[in-house]
């Protein structure tokens, strides 16, 4: 297939001006995505909301983020990343506004959900614009480097955002959050400079076409499933299900679940950039990276089993939940070199809605599951997180096994035709 030759080696100073804004942007995708672990005690407590309007509240994010998937890759492979994101943050900055002055919890979701689709393009924006301007075998690399920032983000999410709390509330958390959209969304569109993908501009029925193919595609339908349930699950958790379970299972305070919070995004950036560099690293000597994001979620499932079974230290057990739940964001970049260039933003866009469609689904679900064993003295009892994140990690183990079957046909028939 042609693909587009990158340059291999950019100036320094090129480099930051093409990834520090978009990193940026993921940095806030994930603040905003995973923000409400921590402010769900103090939502509830405002406006006496149970764990099924929590659940909703927080997936709605999720829900408008996925709606917007298809279009979005429309858009990256016909406008570029740059001029995408900047204009979509700006609707993220109005639900960011729309939320901190929010005075009942509709006003909240619509807040939510302009938010999750203003924030839909940060990453997608940001693997269209590293295959046009890097070299593919230093894109897992690349990848896990803006999947760090958002890493970061999500750091920021936790025991620094509580201690906010206590200084402006979660109406001024959200009102500084809008005025950093808006200024993200300048430097996106003011520093980040142009370059073509080379691929000669189509109508809109080709692109959709596009978008077609990639659906019908045997090897996207191989890859997808096992990323899709083990990133919908990891981001329903962290994003949302891990503070209540730290409160009303592990039976920590706020503050303690919210350092527990801040060691499960650190091990995430951590698994950002590890796993990435050593899918580069083992793809030199002859380990494929679908290998490596396999194997990641392996352990990723085993962590969640031994949560399950509350085994000792917990504190280790999560950060082994945030490390190895970013195995399965290898896979855009495997997915991404499956197919052509031109078609990047819409391969990464194809898996990203169902990633966002499943972690809708799994965080409200969660929630209306877990809200069937309330806690006499407030919360929620063990069962209920039990039966939920027991379902999850079934269905990890499900479209795992069908990932290895898959690659184990796949490899037979290649021996074969050898």
């Amino acid at each position: 297939m042609h693909r587009q030759n990158p340059p291999q080696n950019l100036p320094p100073a090129l480099v930051f001006r093409i990834f520090l804004p978009f990193a940026a942007g993921y940095f806030l995708s994930y603040v905003y995505r995973t923000i409400n672990a921590v402010l769900s005690p103090h939502l509830a407590a405002d406006l006496g909301l149970n764990a099924s309007d929590l659940g909703l509240l927080t997936s709605v994010y999720f829900l408008t983020f996925a709606a917007f998937q298809l279009p979005l890759g429309l858009l990256l492979d016909r406008f570029g990343p740059r001029r995408v994101e900047a204009v979509l943050l700006l609707f993220a900055a109005a639900g960011a506004g729309l939320f901190a002055a929010s005075s009942n919890s509709t006003e909240l979701v619509i807040g939510r959900g302009l938010i999750g689709l203003g924030v839909s393009a940060c990453l997608m924006a940001s693997f269209k614009a590293f295959v046009v301007w890097f070299p593919a075998a230093r894109l897992p690399a690349v990848n896990g480097w803006v999947l760090a920032a958002g890493g970061l983000g999500a750091l920021v999410a936790t025991a620094p955002v509580e201690a906010a709390l206590h200084l402006t509330g979660w109406r001024g958390v959200f009102a500084g959050l809008a005025i950093l959209t808006v200024a993200v969304a300048a430097a996106l569109w003011l520093a980040v400079p142009e370059r073509s993908s080379a691929a000669p501009a189509s109508d809109w029925r080709e692109q959709w076409g596009g978008v077609a193919a990639i659906f019908r595609s045997p090897v996207f339908w191989r890859i997808a499933p096992s990323s899709v349930v083990s990133q919908a699950s990891f981001l329903a958790i962290q994003g949302l299900w891990a503070g209540p379970w730290l409160r009303d299972v592990a039976g920590l305070d706020k503050t303690a679940a919210a350092g527990y919070l801040f060691w499960v995004a650190a091990a995430m950036v951590a698994g950002f950039l590890g796993m990435g560099q050593l899918a580069y690293r083992l793809s030199r000597r002859g380990i494929p990276p679908l290998a490596v994001a396999a194997g990641g979620m392996a352990l990723f499932m085993l962590a969640q089993l031994a949560l399950l079974l509350k085994l000792e230290p917990l504190w280790a057990l999560w950060a082994l939940f945030g490390f190895f739940g970013t195995a399965g964001t290898l896979n855009y970049a495997i997915l991404t070199q499956a197919f052509p260039p031109a078609l990047a933003g819409r391969v990464n866009t194809a898996l990203n809605l169902l990633v966002f469609v499943a972690a809708f689904a799994g965080q409200w679900g969660m929630g209306a599951i877990i809200n069937q064993w309330p806690a006499p003295g407030g919360g929620y009892a063990e069962p209920g997180y039990q039966w939920a994140f027991g379902l999850a990690l079934a269905g990890q183990v499900l479209t795992w096994v069908w990932l290895w079957l898959g690659n184990r046909r796949t490899g037979q028939a290649e021996s074969c035709e050898s």
